[in-house]
């Protein structure tokens, strides 16, 4: 049965309520329903969490040998100190002369015009760093040159020795100092490559040479012609005098018969 105006209406089953008794609080739901649709951002320290518990995939394995290699510095360094000893080593293989000049600095006007009186007698200049040309040299021949190697020096080769140009041009260039030089397998001081560019060409040495083996084997003729003429004149002798002395000892044949 509805309740009495003025009376609250109670459950059914539940205890009766007293009468004209109203609850001390009533709730009452007003205005639009709750929509979770919409966006809504995310709690910062929720963004962290999920971001840190995130789960990422593995990554399929690759073969090492499709993976591009890191470059190294220290191999790039080495590769290119191997390169510059290679080079090193071709120029000594293809020179008959090396010389070891001490280095100072001189204007590059000054180095263009040394670089190209020397390239007009096929002598080349080589700036090489003392680092590169050590263990190359050490390997040679050429390791009687290692205690020239002290400062900023400079390689002078060439195909040919070319002594006497290369100090021509060296006397209009102060800042190259001749140290040594090794020329056909001989290590020369300074004053040995001044002696060397003294002596005369080879076309010249080779005629004085022919000129005197020459002279040797005429003077050797002479000398073996020498005795059998001798000999011959000295029998020669020999007998004039005993013809002369036999002569009055013995009358002729016919002043015996008329003193008869």
């Amino acid at each position: 049965t509805p309740a009495a105006p003025g009376k609250a209406r109670c459950r059914p089953g539940a205890e009766r309520c007293p009468a004209a008794w109203l609850p001390g609080l009533q709730l009452l739901r007003r205005g639009s329903k709750a929509v979770t649709r919409h966006w809504k951002a995310m709690h910062f320290q929720r963004q962290k969490l999920l971001a840190l518990t995130e789960y990422l995939r593995p990554r399929p394995a690759v073969p090492p040998r499709c993976l591009p290699r890191l470059p190294s510095e220290g191999h790039e360094e080495r590769s290119h100190a191997q390169v510059l000893q290679r080079q090193v080593q071709e120029t000594l293989r293809c020179s008959r002369m090396l010389a070891v000049c001490q280095y100072s600095s001189m204007a590059d006007e000054d180095l263009v015009t040394l670089r190209h009186y020397l390239r007009k007698h096929n002598i080349h200049l080589h700036f090489v760093l003392n680092e590169i040309v050590r263990p190359v040299l050490e390997r040679s021949k050429y390791r009687e040159l290692l205690p020239l190697l002290v400062c900023q020096n400079v390689l002078l080769a060439s195909p040919e020795p070319r002594a006497r140009e290369m100090l021509r041009v060296l006397r209009g260039a102060p800042q190259v100092t001749l140290l040594g030089a090794c020329i056909d397998d001989t290590i020369l001081s300074r004053q040995g490559v001044e002696n060397f560019a003294r002596l005369p060409s080879l076309e010249v040495s080779q005629g004085q040479t022919v000129a005197a083996l020459s002279l040797l084997s005429s003077q050797t003729s002479s000398l073996l012609q020498r005795g059998p003429s001798l000999l011959t004149a000295l029998l020669d002798e020999h007998i004039r005098r005993l013809r002369d002395t036999e002569g009055p000892t013995e009358p002729p044949p016919g002043e015996n018969t008329g003193n008869q």
